[in-house]
């Protein structure tokens, strides 16, 4: 393929949301919801900004595959009922993939802080 580009792409401010995701090493998170335990192999992250504010996870989403082999969607919202900070209870293995995952964010020009709470 024979392709040629110039310019600095950013990520425009008006788009407000942005997701991100990234693979899992299987056996490194596991995950109960409804008393079953699943394996998480991606993760994707919706980031969040308002204007010029600092940009904000709002939710992520864990593509898994269950004990009997089904996949399933499980997502976690990380915004508490007034989006104005984090949810209580998130489990910190939780926080880390979204770290991870800001990590990967960086290279499009989102700068994330974690909340100092989890």
């Amino acid at each position: 393929m024979d392709v040629s580009a110039t310019g600095e792409p950013v990520v425009p401010r008006e788009d407000t949301q942005i997701r991100i995701g990234i693979d899992l090493r299987a056996g490194t998170l596991a995950l109960i919801h409804g008393g079953r335990a699943y394996e998480p192999y991606h993760a994707s992250v919706t980031f969040v900004g308002v204007q010029q504010a600092p940009w904000t996870a709002q939710e992520v989403t864990f593509s898994t595959k269950g004990t009997d082999g089904k996949a399933k969607a499980l997502t976690v919202d990380l915004l508490n009922d007034t989006y104005d900070g984090p949810r209580e209870n998130i489990p910190t293995a939780i926080w880390k993939v979204v770290a991870l995952t800001a990590a990967s964010a960086g290279d499009l020009g989102i700068t994330y802080t974690a909340p100092s709470s989890p």
